[in-house]
């Protein structure tokens, strides 16, 4: 999971390289008044002005340090990437067409891991796109507090965050291009919660979804794709990315003033608007264009790698008959696929067994690599989560920028959303009569590493050191054991009511759920499945199955060097 000095450059560069102290110690006194806690206004983003229109509560007191330890081991990944690509053996141009043959796929991947590990492809040179998805959390969201609270991240300008959880980089680049398949009346396909990483271009879903957070406001900021390759074209891997796409890929006359404009965060004012503020030539444009699409090519080589997609769970071992489930395991999977109806969403490669007479299954495995999920999307029916920092984000920022003019009156419509062209852009205006038959949709993410926490760590309250985790596009549940609980009593505790405001006598997430956010298009095929408490443990004891690492070692696991509690 997501504008400052352009042309005009004198007042904003006094203002966020020259602020006078008195300015600094007004916006961290601000900043600890409303917060009554201890986050500084100064070390998340020396360059930036601060943004901070959130009441106390929203955002956790621990944010700075928690940033601050995500970047070092951002750091150490990084550099680690740099060794292993100066390790690699060239490849050897061989054939027609060319094709670098002996390492050239692993080069191609080593480049996706140094852009994805990259600080200085930001505004302002402080957020890698991995900030918000790291190894050890399955590519998700590593910061249990922004988990717990916030939900979505700050991006690169502090501090605008983001109005979604961070979905997970694993298994993403196995999505097909997104298409309404007009006999099941659905869309199947696409990145991003509301699919609107479409694929259409470069006919990856996933490397399409590898551009958007480098010119989203809320996330990398820059205010033209081309400062991706002005950055790219400065980089310390530079001779890696030409090796991969050919000498001259940055052979492109950069104006004088393009540092300028690319310290300037999408958004601002100055900028007027403008998508494309670098002015290039038509030929540098296109082949800044040609740059940033062998820059996203290059990530979802790294992302469908077994680096990331690993299928190395117990799972994966036990289709290949290299693992015997215990009897709990067993007990979850058969309940995965029959009374629960997981299976139904989140394929696993055998039919579905809701019936009586489909008891036992004992066909054999469809696929030995099942990535559970239709590709799909469904409106859950989830309740809204007013700790979202995105509701409050209703005043502009210091570049004029509003995130969230709507505040509280914003509905996360998902997928109809993006078919509206109002998150994203519709490529096709076929889709457009499907919005509100899709309104409220999020995409079916996989079910693969959602347990995935540091070694020693678990998603559970009571088992062990918690590393607290978010589920759902809004983060609104918070364990795998509540996702379950969701699933199975939805409909029986259902109250016309919003978060926090359950009857006397219930308690939310137990025996009370809110009111869905969005109430069309609800999925109706769950919300009273009738499991019991110890078939929900089940459930999620199974669930802990997919959880790569089990067959070999998951790399960077290792890399996490927080605490769990």
């Amino acid at each position: 999971m997501r504008e400052r000095r352009a042309i005009v450059l004198s007042v904003i560069a006094v203002s966020v390289v020259c602020a006078t102290i008195a300015a600094v110690l007004l916006a961290f006194s601000q900043l600890m008044a409303a917060q009554n806690a201890t986050v500084s206004a100064g070390r998340l983003n020396d360059r930036a002005r601060i943004y901070f229109p959130y009441p106390p509560g929203i955002i956790p007191p621990d944010l700075d340090s928690e940033v601050q330890r995500v970047r070092h081991e951002i750091d150490f990944i990084e550099n680690e990437a740099l060794g292993q690509w100066h390790a690699l053996p060239s490849p050897t141009l061989a054939g027609n067409p060319l094709t670098a043959q002996g390492t050239g796929a692993r080069a191609m991947q080593i480049l996706g891991k140094l852009e994805l590990f990259d600080e200085t492809l930001s505004v302002n040179r402080n957020m890698a796109c991995s900030f918000c998805h790291m190894p050890y959390v399955g590519f998700s969201g590593p910061i249990p507090s922004v988990n717990l609270g916030p939900v979505a991240y700050p991006g690169s300008v502090q501090y605008r965050f983001g109005k979604r959880k961070p979905q997970e980089y694993s298994y993403s680049p196995f999505f097909p291009v997104l298409h309404h398949n007009q006999a099941q009346g659905a869309f199947f396909g696409g990145n991003f919660w509301d699919s609107r990483a479409t694929g259409y271009k470069l006919q990856s879903a996933d490397a399409e979804q590898a551009q958007h957070p480098d010119v989203d406001p809320d996330e990398m900021g820059f205010p033209d794709l081309a400062c991706s390759v002005f950055r790219l074209s400065q980089s310390r891997y530079r001779d890696l990315f030409e090796q991969v796409w050919g000498k001259g890929s940055f052979d492109i006359k950069w104006p004088h003033n393009t540092e300028e404009i690319c310290e300037t965060p999408r958004g601002a004012a100055v900028l007027a608007k403008s998508n494309t503020p670098v002015p290039l030539s038509s030929e540098d444009r296109a082949r800044a264009n040609w740059a940033f699409d062998h820059f996203a090519q290059a990530i979802t080589a790294y992302e469908g790698s077994p680096d990331i997609s690993a299928f190395s769970s117990k799972f994966d071992a036990f289709l290949a008959g290299n693992y015997k489930f215990t009897p709990d395991e067993m007990a979850g999977y058969k309940l995965f696929d029959g009374k629960g109806n997981c299976n139904s969403c989140h394929l696993d490669g055998r039919g579905t067994t809701l019936a009586a007479a489909q008891k036992p299954d004992k066909s054999t495995a469809a696929s030995t690599a099942p990535l559970f999920t239709c590709f799909g999307s469904a409106n859950l029916g989830l309740p809204r989560n007013p700790r979202d920092a995105y509701y409050y984000e209703t005043k502009p920022d210091s570049f004029k920028f509003t995130p969230n003019p709507s505040g509280f009156q914003f509905s996360d419509l998902g997928l109809g959303l993006f078919l509206k062209s109002l998150s994203g852009n519709n490529p096709d205006s076929d889709w457009i009569r499907f919005a509100p038959a899709s309104n409220g949709q999020m995409q079916t993410a996989t079910a693969r590493n959602a347990a995935m926490t540091p070694p020693g760590c678990t998603t559970e309250p009571g088992q062990g050191k918690l590393f607290q985790k978010a589920f759902f596009h809004n983060g609104y549940i918070k364990s795998l054991k509540e996702l379950v609980h969701f699933y199975n009593t939805r409909d029986k505790y259902a109250y016309p009511v919003q978060s926090g405001h359950c009857p006397a006598g219930t308690t939310e997430k137990v025996d009370c759920w809110p009111q869905p956010e969005v109430p069309q298009n609800v999925d109706k095929t769950f919300g009273n499945l009738g499991l019991t408490d110890q078939e929900e443990t089940q459930i999620v004891v199974f669930l802990q199955t997919l959880t790569d690492g089990y067959t070999r070692p998951y790399p960077d696991i290792n890399t996490f060097t927080g605490t769990c509690k």
